[in-house]
């Protein structure tokens, strides 16, 4: 994703398919097309909560590196090569690679980019933003999130919306309860979001994950009562990922299939963490562990 004249990003050159050891448990739709369908529950047992808060730890440590070396001048696929290394290193497979044809070990999106931004020979620059999709599968589980970094010294609006992003989705969180509809998450996310002035993007959202990268449980990000009203459970595990835009919630997509940008070009940020619910509320599952 360079830029072109304006500014404004545009395809860039894609470096080789990473290697992943054989030793290395991959999920079962590497090398299809798509993945086989969901069957199972997207509620959890404790035992297997505590494999996908290790998943979670994975893609947490991979993302704090990144943080530490983020600057002008790396591209997006050293972001990737660095996230693979580290998701590998720690006996994980990148949950991206080959997930229905996608190439690489991460998602990185920059400024107008709203979601799976693929790394190329995009160069960042002073003032980019740039958000990082990673998820870890180990043991069979999968651990999802996303942060979004700073390129050097970033414009103040800018950093509003990354901060208020950061917002919503603990407000987000803090709706998850049992006995309550997963379409209040979005209510909480899009009445704090709207108070900003921002938009908030309606046809990407959370999704339940475990077993499974994507389940089919849908977690809206805004206020779509009374669809999506699967009624919460202790247990259950979904990722809430709000992504708010500084103009129009509308999108559109590259002719890759992947790249999504808001359609006026402006702004976008998202935040994401994997969660359980909990008897009194949810436990975030990727954080990083202390070893």
């Amino acid at each position: 994703m360079p830029k072109d004249a304006s500014g404004l990003l545009i395809p860039g050159v894609l470096s080789p398919k990473r290697d992943v050891a054989t030793t290395i448990r991959r999920p079962e739709y590497v090398g299809k097309p798509s993945p086989a369908p969901f069957e199972g529950s997207n509620v959890y047992s404790a035992a297997d909560i505590e494999q996908i808060r290790l998943a979670g730890d994975i893609s947490s440590r991979a993302l704090d590196a990144i943080g530490e070396v983020i600057r002008p001048g790396m591209t997006t696929d050293d972001i990737d090569g660095l996230a693979h290394e580290i998701v590998t290193s720690l006996g994980a497979y990148p949950s991206t690679l080959g997930y229905r044809g996608f190439p690489k070990s991460c998602c990185t999106s920059i400024n107008e980019v709203i979601c799976h931004g693929i790394p190329d020979n995009t160069v960042l620059e002073e003032g980019d933003i740039v958000n990082v999709d990673i998820t870890s599968y180990l043991n069979g589980f999968h651990g999802d999130m996303n942060r979004m970094f700073t390129v050097g010294d970033v414009a103040p609006d800018a950093l509003s919306l990354i901060d208020h992003t950061r917002e919503a989705l603990q407000r987000g969180i803090k709706a998850v309860a049992p006995g309550r509809q997963v379409n209040v998450i979005g209510r909480a996310i899009a009445t704090y979001a709207q108070r900003w002035g921002y938009g908030v993007v309606r046809d990407f959202t959370g999704h339940g994950v475990g077993t499974h990268f994507h389940s089919g449980l849908i977690i809206p990000h805004y206020d779509s009562s009374p669809l999506y009203d699967d009624v919460m459970e202790p247990g259950m595990v979904f990722t809430i990922e709000p992504m708010l835009t500084a103009g129009t919630h509308e999108w559109e997509m590259w002719e890759d299939g992947w790249t999504v940008v808001t359609r006026d070009r402006k702004l976008t940020a998202q935040f994401e963490h994997t969660v359980v619910v909990t008897e009194r509320g949810a436990d975030i599952l990727t954080l990083t562990l202390p070893r």
